[in-house]
């Protein structure tokens, strides 16, 4: 069975999709730690990171920070971009995104509340910044 995050990659299911490259996506949380949480996936389906060949692994790190520095553009109160592997809520690879002012934005039992609208610009601003960067 596909993962959540393959159906968003297959466009069954919508998200905030803010960067794509042939072989990865990045999208907004939508359960975000602080604003600006983002996804960043490979398109290719594997449960955990170490799983991934050298290759495919040192290519999502490369994608990851192309969407973080995107984010420090976008995201200029933040002390810095923090990224956290953690892999056991959704069975396919991916790293946070976390825009940082303080140790508590890590915090995953924490979420801050969006609306569309600031959803809808995040995502907007997010993919000029990444045009910009890559």
């Amino acid at each position: 069975m596909s993962s959540i995050f393959t159906k968003i990659i297959k466009r069954e299911i919508p998200a905030y999709i803010v960067a794509e490259d042939d072989k990865h996506i990045a999208f907004l949380d939508i359960f975000p730690n602080a604003k600006g949480h983002t996804l960043v996936v490979p398109k290719q389906e594997v449960d955990k990171i170490f799983d991934l060949s050298e290759q495919a692994y040192l290519d999502l790190m490369q994608f990851a920070r192309s969407v973080a520095k995107a984010q420090e553009q976008v995201f200029t109160d933040a002390k810095r971009i923090g990224m956290a592997v953690v892999g056991l809520e959704v069975p396919h690879v991916h790293v946070h995104l976390i825009p940082l002012n303080d140790m508590s934005d890590m915090d995953f039992s924490k979420t801050v509340k969006l609306t569309e609208a600031e959803f809808k610009d995040m995502q907007k601003r997010l993919q000029e910044a990444f045009q910009q960067v890559k």
